[in-house]
C-alpha cells in the first residue's frame, strides 16, 4: 500500500515510518519537521511533504490508499500553551482531513487518539474497556474526543475510520521524549539522582512502548475490514501504578552503582487515576504488546546513561519547551522572511 502518514516526524512516527517500509508499504510522510528531517529521510519508498495539517497542500492524498493520522498536540501542557492551535490541530483539522479522504477515495483512516478522554474516571478501580464511560478533562482530551466522534460519524463502507486509544507511550525513538513518564523518570534519575512521587505515586496509568505502538498502528492499517472498520480500540501494553514505574528505573540505576531518591510531592493540576483493558486490540489482532517499562528503561539507561546531564536538558527532547522556543523565536524568523520578500512599486 501507499500510506500517508501525517506527524510522521514525530515521536511515534519516527518507529512507524520505518516499520511500514519494512513491511513493504510506500509512505509518503506530512509533517512540519520541526524537529528537522527524520532519520529515514533517505530511505526509499519515503516521500516527506513540509506542510501543517490545518493547510494541507492540493493533491497530498492522490495515490494514497490508508491514510495514519498522527499530527497535532501531544498533550495536556502544549494544548493549555495554545488551546485554540490545539483545537484547530487536533479537531479540526482531523474532521478536515476525514473529508479529504471521503473526496479522494482513501477508505481506511487510523487516529491516534488517547486514552486520557477516560481522565474523568480518576480513582476508579475498575478496568476500563473500550464501553466505558468517557469523561475528557482539559483541551487536550476534549480536542481527541471531539476527533473521534467526527470520524465514527462520517464511518461507512467507503469510509473505514480506526480509533486507536494510545496509552501514556514510553521507550526509545530516533525523535526522543523525555517528558513522557518512563523517560522522564529515567532522564531524572541520571540527572538528579532523584524522582519525584507527585500524590505518592499511588496513581494507576495504562502504558504502551512505542514500538508496540507502532506495530498496533500498521496492524490496523493492513487489517481485513470486518476486524477494525469503525471500531476502537484501547492501544495498551498494561496498567502500573507511577511508584512501580520509579521503582523500576531507580533499581535498574542501583545495579549501575547509581541509587536514586524517591520522594513524595504535591499532586498535579490534572490527575490522572485509571486503568485501561487492551484485551480487544490483542484478541482481535492477534497482537502481543510485551515490551515492558524495565526493557524499556534498560535501553533509556544503555542509551542515554553517559550523556552529558546538559544534553539531556535540551529543549528538543521536550514538547512544551521546544514549543515556547519556537514561539520565541518565530518573530526574528518571518522578520528575516520579509527582507526577502519582494518590495511593491
Amino acid at each position: 500500500m501507499r500510506i500517508l502518514v501525517t506527524g510522521g516526524a514525530g515521536y511515534i512516527g519516527s518507529v512507524l515510518v520505518p516499520k511500514l517500509l519494512e513491511r513493504g508499504h510506500e509512505v509518503r510522510v506530512v509533517d512540519r519537521m520541526f524537529w528537522g528531517l527524520p532519520h529515514y529521510a533517505q530511505l526509499p519508498g519515503v516521500e516527506l511533504v513540509n506542510a501543517d495539517v490545518r493547510r494541507l497542500p492540493e493533491g497530498v492524498f492522490e495515490g494514497i490508499d490508508a491514510v495514519d493520522h498522527l499530527a497535532g498536540f501531544s498533550n495536556d501542557p502544549t494544548a493549555e500553551f495554545s488551546p485554540e492551535a490545539n483545537w484547530q490541530m487536533n479537531a479540526v483539522a482531523t474532521d478536515s482531513i476525514a473529508e479529504l479522504c471521503r473526496a479522494a477515495g482513501v477508505k481506511r483512516l487510523v487516529f491516534g487518539s488517547s486514552c486520557s478522554l477516560y481522565d474523568g474516571a480518576a480513582g476508579s478501580e475498575e478496568l476500563l474497556d473500550e464501553a466505558a464511560a468517557i469523561a475528557p478533562l482539559g483541551a487536550y482530551a476534549t480536542s481527541k474526543h471531539y476527533s473521534e466522534e467526527a470520524l465514527l460519524r462520517r464511518s461507512s463502507s467507503d469510509f473505514e475510520p480506526v480509533i486507536l486509544r494510545q496509552a501514556t507511550v514510553f521507550g526509545l525513538s530516533a525523535r526522543m521524549r523525555l517528558d513522557l513518564v518512563v523517560n522522564a523518570f529515567v532522564k531524572d534519575a541520571l540527572v538528579r539522582q532523584r524522582l519525584i512521587l507527585h500524590g505518592g505515586g499511588r496513581m494507576w496509568r495504562p502504558l504502551i512502548a512505542v514500538n508496540d505502538l507502532a506495530a498496533a498502528h500498521a496492524a490496523c492499517l493492513e487489517a481485513p475490514s470486518e476486524l477494525v472498520a469503525g471500531e476502537t480500540f484501547n492501544a495498551v501494553g498494561s496498567n502500573y501504578q507511577v511508584r512501580e514505574l520509579a521503582e523500576v528505573v531507580a533499581n535498574a540505576l542501583i545495579k549501575l552503582g547509581k541509587p536514586v531518591a524517591l520522594e513524595d510531592g504535591p499532586l498535579p493540576k490534572i490527575v490522572r487515576n485509571y486503568r485501561c483493558s487492551g484485551e480487544k486490540l490483542r484478541k482481535r489482532l492477534d497482537l502481543k504488546l510485551e515490551t515492558t517499562p524495565a526493557i524499556a528503561v534498560n535501553e533509556l539507561v544503555a542509551q542515554y546513561g553517559k550523556t552529558p546531564i546538559e544534553q539531556l536538558g535540551h529543549p528538543r527532547y521536550y514538547n512544551i519547551a521546544w514549543m515556547e522556543l519556537l514561539e520565541q523565536v518565530r518573530p526574528a524568523y518571518q522578520a528575516m522572511q520579509n527582507i526577502f520578500e519582494p518590495i511593491e512599486e
